[in-house]
């Protein structure tokens, strides 16, 4: 659905925008599997020098899933602008319906805002 009538960016730019938000998704895939050893539960090391070891591996785990999250996030953001890729939707503004500025997004096609909501101003 296009809203207002307006025409969304030729079919080039598009399939180049769903080129690079398909390329990312596949890229945060990779990188939760192979970060998925990390937030594995923390076990006793009885080789570690004790308690500090098992702080820091405790660590290196929260810091793992907030990892896994934030790359969660990302993914739920680039899943809803390649649907707005597919209901033509995509290039214009979710709040106020103008269009976002090319520049926005080609820095990160997923941003669902122009940047005057998106400051609020």
């Amino acid at each position: 659905m296009i809203s207002d009538g307006k025409i969304p960016l030729n079919g080039l730019d598009l399939k180049a925008y769903r080129d690079a938000l398909l390329a990312e998704r596949t890229q945060l895939a990779n990188e939760d599997a192979a970060s998925a050893e990390d937030r594995d539960t923390v076990t006793l090391d009885q080789q570690s020098v004790g308690r500090l070891s098992r702080m820091d591996a405790m660590q290196r785990q929260a810091m793992a899933h907030a990892t896994m999250r934030r790359r969660a996030a990302r993914g739920a953001r680039i899943d809803a602008a390649l649907r707005r890729i597919d209901e033509g939707e995509f290039g214009f503004c979710q709040n106020c319906g103008e269009d976002i500025a090319q520049e926005r997004l080609d820095l990160d096609p997923s941003v669902p805002t122009c940047v005057s909501c998106a400051t609020g101003a």
